[in-house]
């Protein structure tokens, strides 16, 4: 570790201190990374909620979650939409998941939908998988699609279900 060549030559110990610290640089990014990789799985961010006073005239589009209590007049987008008991909504509605606790009028189209006893829906749904509570008011029609999402697939997918109902 030591030696005469070291001792006798204070400028190279002075560029040996240099180096170490070029490589404590290095590092630093490294938390960076780390940063940034804890960045990439953030914790989901709470539901919007749109309250049972607030009314709305418009569409609405989002990837995250919405819970609503007021009105809506207009088309949802979302990721999950929760439809509360005192909402109404007079648009089309399409979600990942939907939840109905209020009142629909419009169309539904959702991979997975659910109606409560509370819900009141006056249109079609346009389902993946779909649950109905006893109590749930349901007035239109259900139709099955692997991709409900997609409106433009409706028409390929609209002989499938007049297949299930023949069998």
């Amino acid at each position: 570790m030591f030696s005469k060549s070291k001792i006798n030559e204070p400028a190279p110990k002075a560029s040996e201190t240099a180096k170490p610290a070029a490589p404590a640089p290095q590092p630093t990014p490294a938390p960076t990374e780390q940063k940034a990789a804890s960045t990439a799985p953030k914790p989901k961010p709470p539901a919007s909620v749109l309250s049972s006073d607030l009314h709305i005239t418009g569409n609405i589009k989002t990837t995250g979650d919405i819970q609503v209590e007021g009105t809506i007049e207009g088309d949802i987008r979302a990721h999950l939409l929760t439809i509360g008991e005192t909402a109404t909504i007079k648009g089309e509605v399409t979600a990942d998941d939907v939840v109905v606790n209020g009142r629909i009028v419009g169309r539904v189209r959702g991979l997975k939908v659910r109606l409560t006893s509370t819900a009141r829906v006056e249109g079609d749904i346009i389902h993946k998988t779909i649950a109905i509570e006893s109590g749930a008011h349901f007035e239109g029609s259900v139709q099955r699609q692997d991709d409900p999402l997609n409106p433009g697939r409706s028409g390929k997918t609209g002989a499938n279900p007049a297949a299930e109902v023949s069998q």
